[in-house]
């Protein structure tokens, strides 16, 4: 596994405390502004694993594929996943 990926994972791990503790906080009935304040920030780790791990793609495996003239099914995969991120 590179460093980007173990980033990557760490902020995964950062991200599951942050909802199991969310969960307590609902289960605790808390403010919901302090709730929805770290739904926000879990929010925010998992976006940047998702952007740590397309950036390796990017970097390895679709520059790979590229040189090698295969590019074509990674780009029409990264276009699939931009589609989803403009969408929203």
């Amino acid at each position: 596994m590179n460093d980007e990926r173990k980033k990557a994972l760490q902020s995964l791990k950062t991200a599951r405390g942050q909802i199991e503790g969310i969960i307590k906080m609902i289960e605790d009935d808390r403010y919901c502004i302090d709730i929805s304040n770290q739904i926000f920030a879990a929010q925010s780790l998992l976006k940047k694993s998702n952007l740590i791990i397309l950036e390796n793609h990017l970097s390895h495996c679709v520059k790979d594929a590229c040189i090698n003239g295969d590019g074509d099914e990674k780009i029409t995969e990264i276009m699939k996943i931009l589609d989803k991120v403009i969408s929203r």
